[in-house]
């Protein structure tokens, strides 16, 4: 028997204890239990490695590098239920390489999903920078890997948080409507569902509207440079600056009684024509800033995919001035094309999908969810969808008892075929809250207002899906098309 035979055989007789003995209560295997998971002894696979603090000795973890170069982590419980959760990580970080601690923090930040029993595994992705097809790849690389390496779940669920959001909502289109299905499920948590030709306006608007009232980026004794390319490719400008500048335009750092009229006034405009919440418009700025230039000049090859064109701006204390003297810009239809095919989502769900969301959400607009919905709706399979809200206001981090709940829900209506509610998650989550004390923070009535209610719609942009499959399938027989992973 290989060594890697012997480790699935290994892996599969863990399962059947953790089985059979589920009726009378699972018993812990110990380290030294032949039944425990073990790794394979391929060198290039999976290695055992320390676990986060916050998983501890619950489970067996392990780290890797995958053949395109993206690292991953994995955990598998002592009392491991048989099915897998596959983590869809956020952001884009902005590094050129995969960072091998990402999808460890990741771990350590929903190690709830180790304690209720399930498997996981998230990759760091091969590369930092845009690309959410490449993202989706390299998370369905890893599930390859892990039933290569260990077994095949029992099921196996999606987790996208954030941007991750988008990557695994991508991943359901792209790999769960096929034969066999490798997803049974996901979980989308407060995830950028607007996709990037639409999800990122409220970023162009907030690039013209602060350049507008601050023009000092870039300012008028520097180099200009297009709004829509966030910077020049050689431009050294660190973050420290940037908060510098907005500090210099906005007191954004000070107590408001320390602010200069000149300043009170520009955040107040600022703020109330972007619709940006206080707390987050440096975040905000910063993704106008370095991320776009991620997108227009490492991925689309300095062409621009963004548009301000039509827009009418209001809020501020003279509209009329702002609307006539802020930069106007229209995208380039091949770049807009491309960031749409690797971003945008057509609404071809076939498997069940869950959605959390923040309604004070400041990173992700709650308003994700109307598009998304509208885009399911769109395709004509919003049957598979459930959307839940809480009155939660963070971004990154939501009640861990909320997280638990949502899995336990998503996974009932998989086995079981008992679609939830918004009502019956938020009856559920008091019997997980007794475990974690976390707090349940449901609002089963709220419903989103529609996506263009918080972000100016361009022309067209009242239409979902925003990709339809029949572009997608028109676009992919494009050489090239997309971005590269």
């Amino acid at each position: 028997m290989s060594h890697r035979r012997g480790h699935a055989a290994a892996l599969a007789g863990g399962i059947a204890v953790v089985l059979t003995a589920g009726l009378a209560g699972p018993a812990p295997a110990t380290a030294a239990d032949p039944t425990f998971p073990r790794p394979a002894a391929d060198p290039t696979g999976p290695r055992p490695t320390d676990c986060p603090e916050s998983v501890g000795a619950k489970a067996a973890c392990y780290t890797g590098r995958d053949g395109n170069g993206a690292y991953y982590t994995i955990a598998v419980p002592r009392n491991w239920n048989g099915s897998l959760v596959l983590h869809a990580h956020g952001g884009p970080d902005l590094g050129s390489r995969s960072d091998p601690q990402r999808s460890v923090d990741d771990l350590d930040r929903w190690s709830v999903m180790v304690a209720e029993g399930y498997a996981w595994a998230g990759s760091s992705y091969r590369r930092g920078g845009y690309g959410t097809r490449m993202a989706a790849a390299d998370t369905e690389n890893l599930r390859k890997l892990f039933v290569r390496e260990f077994q095949k779940p029992r099921k196996t669920y999606l987790h996208g948080q954030s941007w991750g959001g988008d990557v695994a909502a991508k991943a359901v289109e792209t790999y769960g409507s096929r034969g066999g299905r490798p997803y049974d499920g996901a979980l989308l948590t407060n995830g950028v569902l607007g996709g990037g030709s639409r999800g990122y306006d409220y970023r162009v608007d907030l690039r013209v509207v602060y350049q507008y009232y601050c023009q000092n980026h870039p300012r008028p004794s520097e180099p200009p440079y297009p709004l829509w390319s966030g910077l020049p490719k050689d431009s050294t400008m660190t973050g420290a600056d940037l908060e510098a500048r907005l500090q210099e335009c906005t007191g954004l750092g000070s107590a408001p009684a320390d602010r200069t009229a000149r300043q009170e006034r520009n955040l107040d405009d600022i703020l109330a024509v972007t619709r940006i919440p206080e707390r987050s418009l440096e975040s905000h700025l910063k993704f106008a800033t370095f991320t776009f230039r991620d997108i227009v000049d490492k991925r689309l090859g300095g062409r621009n995919p963004f548009s301000n064109k039509g827009v009418r701006y209001t809020g501020s204390h003279d509209d009329k001035a702002l609307n006539a003297g802020v930069r106007r810009f229209s995208a380039d239809p091949a770049a807009a094309r491309d960031l749409s095919y690797d971003s945008d989502l057509t609404g071809k769900v076939a498997i069940p999908v869950l959605t959390l969301h923040a309604i004070d959400d400041p990173t992700a607009f709650v308003e994700h969810e109307a598009a998304y919905r509208a885009s399911l709706r769109g395709a004509g399979r919003d049957r598979h969808l459930v959307q839940t809200f809480t009155r939660e206001g963070e971004h990154s981090g939501l009640s861990a008892a909320e997280y638990a709940n949502s899995l336990a829900a998503l996974d009932t209506w998989v086995r079981e075929g008992r679609k939830p509610t918004p009502a019956s998650v938020a009856a559920s989550c008091p019997a997980f809250d007794a475990t974690y004390g976390t707090g349940c923070f449901y609002d089963p009535r709220f419903v989103p207002g529609e996506y263009a209610s918080r972000v100016r719609a361009r022309p067209g942009g009242h239409s979902w899906p925003a990709m339809t499959a029949a572009q997608e399938r028109s676009w992919g027989r494009i050489p090239g098309v997309g971005i590269a992973p």
